[in-house]
């Protein structure tokens, strides 16, 4: 069997479940031998395909220190792995890099009042893996959670979601979008035009300022360019660790 370049840097997990969510989305569940990572990182899949072994980076859903590990995942076009990954069942090989990597952690951010996650897509997942955690719900006041898709039925992870928000009441705000249908529930369109005209706030009964807010956001490059441009308009900068600012993001497809 083909195995990974530098195999002692893998584990060779075993999947424990894959969970359909839609047509196209995905989690699969593995247990395997991993270093401690920090909430919102992510790893490396593997499997080996034809005569390759074939890789890609993926973030944890699921908690440090919790198993199975979970990754969320939507199926690629011609994407050698997903189309194998899919066919997955319990007890079949799945390697994992034991080594997580990645900035997009509640470490990096400066302390505020409000925390803002912004997510498109799969890009919930490292969010979700980080209000499993108790250092969120220490450190801010208020938690609010976007998630903005095309359909509603896309909107995945809402038993998680509704756990979290019976668990942390009035703190814990969580605002779906949904782009290419109506719904009864969702804001309609996209984060950026809500932002400019006022409507995720006026949702989330708070407003994002420099002052109380800081934002993560993580999503496809054009989202997290035009939400950051939009919040440079009302002041708030990019963080650096030697320049603490308000926004933390990371480009996930």
């Amino acid at each position: 069997m083909v195995q990974p370049a530098k195999p002692e840097r893998w584990s060779e997990g075993r999947v424990y479940a894959l969970r359909q969510w839609t047509e196209q989305l995905y989690s699969v569940l593995v247990e395997a031998d991993v270093q401690p990572f920090i909430a919102g990182q992510f790893t490396k899949l593997g499997l080996p395909v034809a005569d390759t072994f074939i890789e890609r980076p993926y973030s944890y859903v699921n908690a440090p220190g919790s198993m199975p590990l979970e990754f969320y995942f939507i199926t690629v076009p011609d994407g050698p792995l997903t189309h194998e990954m899919i066919k997955l069942q319990a007890g079949d090989p799945l390697w994992v890099m034991r080594k997580a990597s990645g900035f997009l952690t509640l470490s990096e951010v400066p302390q505020s009042r409000d925390l803002w996650l912004l997510s498109t897509g799969t890009a919930i997942g490292p969010f979700l893996s980080m209000l499993h955690t108790a250092e969120p719900w220490e450190r801010f006041e208020r938690v609010v959670l976007v998630h903005a898709v095309r359909y509603a039925r896309e909107l995945s992870f809402q038993d998680a979601i509704a756990a979290l928000l019976s668990r942390h009441g009035g703190r814990f705000h969580f605002i779906p979008f949904v782009s290419r249908e109506p719904t009864g529930f969702a804001l309609p369109g996209r984060i950026t035009t809500a932002l400019a005209n006022g409507q995720l706030e006026a949702r989330a009964e708070t407003g994002i300022s420099p002052e109380h807010s800081q934002v993560m956001i993580c999503g496809n490059p054009e989202m997290v360019r035009e939400t950051s441009a939009l919040l440079n308009e009302r002041g708030l900068q990019r963080n650096r660790r030697r320049e603490p600012g308000h926004i933390t993001v990371e480009n996930y497809w």
